[in-house]
């Protein structure tokens, strides 16, 4: 049974299949491609042509339900566009610059000092009176997502069939890419995990995540953000240190990332040898996704021999890591 009802129902669906076998995820237009369908059937029943009309009709309807949420809808009517094109159809693609008004997200590398002091905080954390198991979970979530170069969601949804207590191995299945990929911990790592499995067992009950929220379900996202927000602004509270303008908690990827690149070119690897291992490892959809990280490094290290620019600077500007 389709998911939709207009007339653009078989293209919609279409367009869904195409990105699956493309490796994409269904679920990142969806939404998005529900409400235009039935926009559609309400106030475009007849019409099978994605014309300026309807796209304008949609995104004016849309803004006025959600401001926030106008860049996300542009991006989806913009490729549905673009998809009709790519089959032979007659159809309308929205101007790029409707579809990239969100600022691009810069991301913060941490000092060594300040990733200790962060992971110190991480630890004092207090328990909360809603997910009380929050304080026990975060100190070995926040250094899985970070030691593993993890996604924070993949991390946070860790299945406990997924992960290895034995080897070391985490079978990495909900992925960005649909890339499946297998991550092998540190021994501290490793040993950490057991430590904190044993006490798993008793409070996580017959939950099949490895770190389970009070309901036995995954923590909410907003949860596990404010407990990292709170151990940062902990740990950079004085007038000397000011706390940055954002920080996510991915940054603890970007800092994996940035710290593998900084120990290859310690080593004087190659990089354009080496960056296919580390693509493999993260689980990026593309080479432009990881060889962003050279960018931004600190100059004085992007000097080093082991970085020819010259087979860097035409792989992007833009990449979506």
């Amino acid at each position: 049974m389709s998911r939709f009802m207009s007339v653009f129902s078989p293209k919609l669906e279409a367009m869904l299949a195409y990105r699956i076998a493309r490796g994409l995820k269904e679920e990142t237009h969806l939404r998005s491609l529900i409400r235009l369908d039935k926009f559609c059937q309400t106030h475009y029943p007849k019409s099978d042509e994605l014309t300026s009309e309807i796209v304008y009709a949609w995104l004016d309807a849309e803004t006025a339900a959600n401001t926030k949420s106008l860049p996300d809808r542009a991006t989806t009517i913009r490729q549905f566009g673009i998809y009709l094109n790519a089959v032979g159809e007659e159809a309308y693609v929205l101007p790029e610059k409707f579809a990239t008004s969100r600022s691009k997200f810069v991301p913060y590398i941490f000092t060594d000092k300040e990733l200790t002091a962060l992971f110190a905080e991480i630890d004092r954390l207090p328990s909360d009176k809603n997910e009380p198991l929050l304080n026990i979970v975060a100190p070995v979530l926040f250094r899985l997502i970070y030691t593993c170069g993890l996604r924070p969601n993949e991390g946070r949804e860790l299945p406990c069939e997924s992960i290895n207590l034995d080897t070391g191995e985490i079978a990495v299945i909900k992925t960005k890419h649909n890339k499946e990929r297998i991550v092998v911990m540190s021994d501290d790592m490793l040993t950490m995990c057991r430590q904190y499995d044993l006490q798993r067992n008793i409070f996580g009950g017959e939950s099949p995540y490895f770190f389970p929220a009070k309901n036995g379900d995954t923590f909410m996202n907003s949860k596990v953000l404010a407990a990292f927000n709170k151990a940062w602004a902990s740990a950079t509270c004085d007038s000397l240190n000011p706390i940055p303008k954002r920080i996510r908690i991915y940054d603890l990827r970007h800092r994996f990332a940035s710290a593998c690149l900084i120990r290859w070119l310690d080593e004087n690897r190659d990089l354009m040898v080496m960056l296919p291992y580390l693509r493999s490892y993260m689980g990026h959809g593309s080479m432009n996704e990881t060889a962003y990280y050279i960018h931004i490094l600190p100059e004085n290290l992007t000097k080093s021999s082991a970085v020819d620019w010259s087979k860097f600077n035409d792989m992007f500007p833009e990449v979506n890591v």
